[in-house]
């Protein structure tokens, strides 16, 4: 019976009180987005993932709040769509490898440049540096202070370190999120 009421309450939730959020995840190559996905979902972490090419949705549920998740390929060719895929969502997602340090000046530079786009101010910004369970890394203040994100103006700015592939820091990244849906 107590199985029975659950459903019916999981139902009128769904249907009564649901919240729909929207969320679109950018980061250079091979930082993790399609990775971190996967395992928001429900699904396993995979070492043979293949790049995304130009995007995919998938629609993440945690109790009454569905995050529809927009991941966008990192290659140079797809960055110019990053704005157009960014428009309107609750939530903005940079995901940076902060194990490949070589490349921070470049998603320093990609990420302002898309902030600095007027249509998107105001979207609170969720920079999760991942890979932290690699052992060359750099923190989260490094992460923070290589990214510049305190110059950024206008909007939430938050910042953790994950592991996509160990699940690490997983549910303070779904709570940033769904502090967003509705609003």
């Amino acid at each position: 019976m107590a199985g029975l009421f659950r459903k019916v309450y999981d139902w009128l939730l769904r249907t009564f009180w649901a919240l729909e959020m929207e969320v679109t995840m950018v980061g250079l190559q091979n930082a993790g987005k399609t990775s971190l996905l996967r395992v928001l979902a429900g699904g396993e972490f995979t070492l043979d993932s293949i790049p995304t090419v130009g995007f995919n949705m998938k629609r993440v549920q945690r109790g009454h709040v569905t995050l529809k998740c927009w991941d966008i390929g990192g290659q140079p060719r797809f960055r110019t769509m990053w704005e157009r895929y960014c428009r309107g969502v609750n939530a903005i997602v940079f995901i940076v490898d902060i194990a490949d340090v070589e490349l921070i000046p470049q998603a320093k530079e990609e990420l302002h440049s898309l902030m600095a786009h007027p249509s998107l101010g105001g979207i609170p910004l969720l920079v999760l540096g991942n890979k932290s369970d690699l052992p060359e890394k750099l923190s989260v203040d490094e992460l923070i202070d290589e990214l510049d994100l305190k110059s950024i103006q206008n909007r939430e700015v938050c910042c953790y370190g994950i592991s996509a592939k160990q699940e690490t820091n997983l549910d303070a990244v779904v709570q940033f999120l769904v502090k967003w849906a509705g609003r």
